[in-house]
């Protein structure tokens, strides 16, 4: 059983627009069940996030505090993880993931399915 971190777009290419954020946040998380039933426990950096930038006081997406807590929180995350899964589309934090996720060793998948089922 792997810990997988999902990562891809949330803000990139969204001018911080709430309702294409929540597309891409939809994006991120159809993965999770799929994750979930090969054996697996899905992470999306968001979920932990977000509700930490919301009670840090952050006004809007983007702000001082957003960026303070958004990046940190997945590599802190990543530090904990087995595998990350880069799902498509345009993003420099996804992809800033995926080198920290090579740097510590982490097994990258680009599609659900390339991820084994859990034994």
């Amino acid at each position: 059983m792997m810990l997988i971190l999902i990562a891809g777009p949330y803000r990139s290419g969204t001018g911080n627009d709430p309702r294409l954020i929540k597309k891409n946040m939809d994006q991120l998380e159809a993965m999770a069940l799929p994750i979930f039933r090969k054996g697996h426990i899905p992470m999306i950096g968001e979920w932990v996030a977000n509700p930490l930038i919301h009670l840090a006081g952050s006004k809007e997406v983007g702000d001082a505090i957003f960026k303070e807590i958004q990046y940190p929180t997945a590599h802190r995350l990543l530090t904990k993880c087995d595998a990350i899964l880069r799902i498509p589309g345009d993003s420099t934090g996804a992809d800033n993931d995926v080198e920290i996720a090579k740097s510590l060793g982490l097994k990258i998948f680009y599609s659900i399915n390339e991820i084994p089922d859990a034994k």
